[in-house]
């Protein structure tokens, strides 16, 4: 097993936790605000520290073998036709990017169309959808690899770019699928405690969808304990690009803003591939499906927000950016008690 990545600067949380203690309110007044601040000056290495400004997302989209099964309220095509409306401003995520000032970036990694008129878009496109993950594996060993080194090419190339936090988000139609499997493989947990509901499924698509990931689970058994076979086995190109770019964000220490089930899928695996991972990034926000509970559970993470968001395209982090915005604005522009006192 790797060395463990070290941690956000445990010296700058105290101080951050002291300073926030000093601030003119009430002790732990501020609830949950008091730990983004600290986590975010950790992250940062020195307190107070300024909010994040150059926030940066990375939405990365795929197609998805089960996609064909029945296990989502829509068709696949669905996917091409939101990537079209990301990049021309429309989507919920390109909504909320103008909003919150963010640089807003989506890859087709295995879009099962041909993208190539959209610029930049379809550079790193490893395949045309991902294999059926219930009958074959998702993905070659040559893909994954490739797609993990997409990742972390994308992670460095944004932080070269001048981001202090990155947002993660996924697109694809089915792809709660194979995230929901990837959880259930990570967490030794069964197909019924971690499959939900993804786009709206109703009650005969949710038990056909809960067979599909047993019959991936059995069929992957023997191989789930290694990340990188989980991956190829149960994940997908966009998925494992997801995995590469968090564990290359960690080890640069640039922190990582999530969003629902699929990036925290995501680092489920990255965690096990490069311990330490887990540290440099915040959940922000919890989702409708039971297996992000069960992994943020595991991952020992408490989500920014909790609104029954469901969408995906990173929508739950930015929608959450402006709380970590503002939690370390108080940190930083909040008197201190000592000086108010007469």
């Amino acid at each position: 097993m790797p060395t463990a990545l070290p941690p956000p600067a445990p010296e700058v949380r105290a101080e951050a936790a002291r300073r926030l203690d000093a601030l003119a309110k009430p002790l732990g007044a501020l609830g949950r605000l008091e730990e983004l601040a600290a986590w975010w000056s950790a992250c940062a290495g020195r307190c107070p520290a300024d909010p994040p400004a150059a926030v940066r997302a990375v939405i990365l989209a795929g197609d998805h073998g089960v996609s064909s099964d029945g296990v989502s309220a829509y068709p696949r095509e669905v996917t091409a036709a939101m990537v079209r409306a990301l990049v021309g401003g429309e989507a919920g995520a390109s909504v909320l990017a103008r909003q919150h000032g963010v640089a807003l970036r989506v890859l087709d990694l295995a879009v099962d169309a041909d993208l190539s008129d959209l610029p930049g878009v379809t550079d790193h496109k490893v395949r045309r959808s991902s294999g059926a993950l219930d009958r074959e594996d998702a993905l070659t060993a040559a893909e994954t690899a490739t797609a993990l080194a997409v990742g972390a090419r994308v992670a460095t190339e944004e932080i070269a770019a001048g981001a202090d936090l990155l947002v993660v988000g996924d697109l694809g139609i089915g792809n709660t699928t194979p995230a929901t499997a990837l959880v259930a493989a990570s967490l030794g947990a069964a197909a019924e405690q971690v499959v939900g509901r993804g786009t709206g499924i109703d009650d005969a698509r949710l038990a056909h969808k809960t067979a599909v990931v047993e019959r991936a689970l059995e069929r992957a058994r023997d191989r789930v304990a290694d990340p990188v076979q989980r991956l190829a086995a149960l994940g997908s190109a966009d998925l494992a690009a997801g995995v590469g770019l968090l564990v290359a964000a960690a080890r640069a220490r640039v922190p990582v803003l999530l969003d629902g089930i699929v990036p925290v899928a995501e680092l489920l695996v990255a965690e096990d591939l490069q311990p330490g991972v887990v540290a440099w990034c915040a959940a922000g926000h919890r989702s409708t499906e039971p297996a992000q509970r069960l992994a943020l559970e595991k991952l020992g993470l408490e989500p920014v927000l909790d609104l029954g968001l469901r969408l995906g395209e990173g929508t739950g982090a930015l929608t959450a950016l402006p709380v970590l915005r503002s939690a370390a604005l108080l940190l930083r522009d909040m008197a201190l008690l000592a000086d108010l006192a007469p």
